[in-house]
């Protein structure tokens, strides 16, 4: 029996077929893992039934457990849809005959933790010396998100016409953002570092970096180029999980992310601050300065000027902006 026709004898399992298809279109790692999960519990509970053996009404229920029973929240329950989505469509290519009707689950609106000033600058001065302070120092002074930041590449650092390009940011958006004046020398000292790291690696016969979208293949030695490395390389190579390359990725984002939960703690901060409470600070301190709201979106990457507005409910001005008639 040929390779082909045991093959055809035995397809792709199901989830392997998810896989392929999610790889096929350039989505990330995490949302491979995410899809894959939530098609996994669907399965489980409708007892193992197929998919393709089940239709709107199924996932309907699933839906509907997921906000009255598991309580999850309206972003979660979003996820799951738009993985079941996902997976008839692209997989399965079955469409719904019944329209989805599920009970959803509630979006609360919250407003974002914004730090002032100083209490973003108290909390950056309880980080130690390192990269992890340079990065906070990043988020705060050019509003990126954590995983744009730790994805930077060499190339995305434009010394002569001073900007940070992020790349393939959220909804796969390239767009331009500040770069600060006092972080000029501290990133160039980083990538001295990055570039003697690199070197190291090309010397021992590694050196490779993931490209995205099918790069790797247009330019077969663009991977080992310097302008492709990471800004922020992780100390150690590891294995890529999907091709078993060994290669060097960047830092994980869970040592920024402890790091600025302890300095937040030390600050004597009473706020929930997290990585992400850098950009909305920087959104507000902006608006605070008198910018042009469309401008503080163009540097967010927002697609509607709606989503940055909420910034304006959090300006340092107390009572949406209004002045009190005792004052």
């Amino acid at each position: 029996m040929t390779t082909s026709d045991s093959d055809e004898k035995h397809p792709p399992k199901l989830l392997d077929q998810v896989r392929d298809a999610i790889r096929l279109k350039h989505y990330s790692v995490r949302t491979e893992t995410c899809y894959v999960d939530w098609i996994k519990r669907y399965i489980l509970f409708h007892n193992k039934r197929h998919p393709k053996d089940m239709d709107g009404a199924e996932i309907e229920s699933f839906l509907t457990h997921l906000a009255t029973v598991r309580n999850v929240s309206a972003s979660t329950q979003n996820q799951a849809f738009s993985a079941l989505l996902f997976l008839y469509k692209h997989v399965l290519h079955q469409d719904l005959t019944i329209p989805i009707d599920s009970v959803r689950a509630k979006s609360p609106r919250h407003l974002p933790t914004v730090m002032t000033k100083d209490e973003a600058m108290r909390l950056i001065g309880e980080i130690p010396p390192s990269t992890h302070l340079l990065m906070a120092k990043l988020l705060f002074g050019t509003g990126i998100r954590l995983m744009e930041c730790l994805r930077l590449r060499v190339k995305d650092i434009d010394y002569e016409q001073n900007i940070i390009v992020v790349r393939d940011g959220k909804g796969g958006k390239d767009r331009v953002t500040v770069f600060p004046e006092s972080l000029k020398i501290p990133i160039r000292q980083q990538l001295q570092y990055s570039k003697a790291l690199h070197d190291k690696d090309l010397f021992e016969g590694y050196g490779e970096v993931y490209l995205p979208f099918a790069l790797e293949k247009k330019y077969p030695n663009a991977n080992k180029e310097w302008y492709w490395q990471y800004v922020f390389p992780s100390h150690k190579l590891s294995k890529d999980p999907r091709t078993s390359i060994i290669r060097r990725h960047h830092l994980d984002e869970c040592g920024l992310q402890r790091a600025v939960k302890s300095a937040a703690q030390k600050a004597g901060i009473s706020k929930m601050v997290s990585c992400h409470t850098f950009r909305h600070s920087f959104a507000t301190h902006l608006l605070e300065s008198g910018y042009d709201i469309r401008t503080v979106q163009e540097l967010l990457g927002h697609k509607d000027v709606t989503t940055t507005m909420i910034y304006t409910h959090v300006l340092n001005k107390g009572g949406l902006a209004v002045r009190s008639p005792l004052d």
